[in-house]
Formats: C-alpha cells, sequence, structure tokens
C-alpha cells in the first residue's frame, strides 16, 4: 500500500532547524545559556594542536633538551658574518616586526575602516589580540628569564633564569599577530593576506636568527604564541560586539553622528516610451465680411405663387402691378387666336 504523502505542514515541522543560541536566562528551562561562540572540530583541533606545540617547545627549554644544542649550533653558524651582503636590508625589514611601527601603521589603516563602516570593531580587534599577545607572551617572557645569543655566558646553556626578556621572540609573535589580524579583518583579500601574513611572520622570524638577536627556539615559541592569539580571536567576537554597542551608544549619544538609516535602494525600471504630445489646435482665423454667408441655417421651400405675392407684399405702395404667368393652356389658346 502507498504511503500516503504527507501533509506542507507535517514536512516543515520535520524539517530539520538550526536554533540561534543566546545568552540569558531561559524562561522555559529556567537555565542559563552559555554566551560563548560555537567553533568547528576542525578549529578546536588546531587550536589545540598549537597549544600543545607551544607547551612542548616551553618545556624542552626547561628540561635542556636537543632543541637547546640546535640553539648553540646556529648561534655558532654565525649567519650575519657569513652572509654580510643581505644584513643592511634585513635590518630594515626586522622592523616590520617591531611592535610600535607595525602598530601605528595598522592601527590607522583600522581607523579608517571603523570611520567607513561606523563600527569600533576593528580597532577593537586589534586591541584584544595586542592584550592577548602581551599575557601570552610577556608572561612567559618575565617567568623564563631568558638572555640572548649575544649575552650568553656559557655554550650549551639555555641560560634560563638570568634575568633576559628573550623568550619567547616578541618581533616573531608580534608580526604573526599583527598582519594576521589585518587578514583577519579583511574582506576582499582575506586568502592573499593569510598567504602574506605567513610570509611575514616567517622571514621576520628567521631574520632575527639571521641577526643573532633570538634563538631558534624563541623563534618557534613566538610563531605558536601568535598562531594561539589569532585562534582565539573568533572566541572573543561576543566581548568585541558588547565592547563595540558601548562604544557606539557612548559615541552617538548627543545625536550628531548618528549612523544613518540604511536605504534601500530601488531597483533600475525600464523607461517608458516617450508618449507624443497632442496635436495643438490651429487658432481660428477671422473670415472676410464679403465671405460670411447670410444664409439662414433653415430654409424653407416656397412655391411660385407665394414668392409673388412676398414680392408684392414688399414693393409696399409701388403702383407697379405684377401679373402672374398664365398657365400653358391658356397660352396655347391665346396663340390660336381664341378670345381672352
Amino acid at each position: 500500500m502507498p504511503a500516503k504523502p504527507e501533509s506542507p505542514e507535517q514536512q516543515i515541522s520535520t524539517a530539520p532547524r538550526t536554533v540561534p543560541v543566546r545568552s540569558g536566562h531561559d524562561p522555559h528551562t529556567g537555565t542559563t545559556e552559555s554566551a560563548l561562540p560555537s567553533i568547528s572540530r576542525r578549529h578546536a583541533l588546531l587550536f589545540g594542536l598549537v597549544g600543545v606545540l607551544y607547551l612542548l617547545v616551553v618545556l624542552a627549554i626547561l628540561y635542556d633538551s636537543p632543541l637547546v644544542d640546535l640553539d648553540w649550533s646556529l648561534q655558532l653558524l654565525r649567519p650575519y658574518r657569513r652572509w654580510p651582503d643581505a644584513l643592511p636590508y634585513l635590518d630594515i625589514w626586522v622592523i616590520a616586526g617591531q611592535r610600535g611601527p607595525t602598530a601605528i601603521a595598522a592601527c590607522l589603516w583600522l581607523g579608517w575602516r571603523c570611520y567607513r563602516s561606523h563600527s569600533a570593531r576593528p580597532l577593537l580587534v586589534m586591541g584584544m589580540a595586542l592584550l592577548l599577545l602581551n599575557v601570552t607572551v610577556g608572561g612567559v617572557k618575565i617567568l623564563t628569564g631568558r638572555l640572548g645569543p649575544h649575552y650568553a655566558h656559557y655554550v650549551g646553556s639555555p641560560e634560563l633564569f638570568s634575568g633576559g626578556s628573550i623568550f619567547p621572540s616578541g618581533h616573531t609573535a608580534n608580526a604573526v599577530v599583527t598582519w594576521g589580524v589585518l587578514a583577519y579583518l579583511a574582506t576582499r583579500w582575506r586568502r592573499t593576506g593569510t598567504v602574506l601574513a605567513g610570509l611575514t611572520a616567517a622571514s621576520i622570524g628567521l631574520t632575527t636568527v639571521y641577526l643573532g638577536t633570538h634563538w631558534i627556539s624563541d623563534v618557534f615559541a613566538g610563531w605558536a604564541a601568535g598562531a594561539l592569539v589569532l585562534l582565539s580571536l573568533p572566541l572573543a567576537e561576543p566581548a568585541v560586539a558588547a565592547l563595540d554597542r558601548r562604544v557606539l551608544a557612548a559615541w552617538h549619544r548627543e545625536g550628531r553622528f548618528a549612523r544613518p538609516a540604511a536605504v534601500p535602494r530601488p531597483r533600475p525600471t525600464a523607461s517608458p516610451l516617450p508618449q507624443p504630445w497632442p496635436p495643438r489646435p490651429l487658432p481660428a482665423r477671422p473670415q472676410p465680411a464679403q465671405a460670411r454667408s447670410t444664409t439662414p441655417s433653415h430654409t424653407v421651400r416656397l412655391s411660385r405663387s407665394e414668392r409673388y405675392s412676398m414680392v408684392s407684399s414688399a414693393s409696399g405702395a409701388s403702383t407697379r402691378t405684377v401679373h402672374q404667368p398664365r398657365s400653358a393652356a391658356s397660352a396655347r389658346a391665346g396663340s390660336t387666336g381664341s378670345p381672352g
């Protein structure tokens, strides 16, 4: 027996739906919903993998692993002495990883983006990223206290807890975060910006090893710390949105800088064909007096006797007598000589 087709109401009720989750108190269940946004499994897996790599690098330095030997082998190689031709160019290029110049340039562009979009989100995202960078990088710098290659005391030593602030590499982490945030906020060129940000961060880290200002393990930790900050930005979007609403409310309080209401653009319609102008009546020309007709609009046909009587009455006192013409019979009689 064939199955009975479902009604449209049943089809709609059985279709899967996705309901957005918002923070707040649910009156039906009496529970408080979570305000954290959901992330994909790939995002969570990548976040956990980068966090584990960061922790492994830190532990490798603390326990004097073979990674410390790799640091010393690259330092004793002294690349800046073997290939001195690239030194002037790389001294300038390493500025792209410094906090001051890059943050100023990025904030100027993001400020223009805020003005165009009537939103403080671009600057808030950059500020949130730099704050997370200070926590993840600055805290580890203070705890480890590692010295740089130019200030090391013993060959093969990790140079920890010596009052330094070289681990992780701040240049590398700052390059990852600054250029990565610009790619994160890009709308049209996001993929291209991601590739350029990755190449910039990689080259900045290797440049610091070339110049001898960082160990290679510092660069590894800097890459991991910057990537953790970038992966944390989607989780910080609710806080950024709340701050954005507060900033806009304070900025537009007086109403002078209120955001203009979005006006839907009318769809272009086909222009109607031009209608011809109605014919203009010509002015009436006055006719001359001699051309005017005096014939009445209604004419009466009169007999011959009535016309003669009208003529005689019109003559008035005239002594002339108008004789009516004889009939055809009398005229024939007269012509034969009969008496009148």
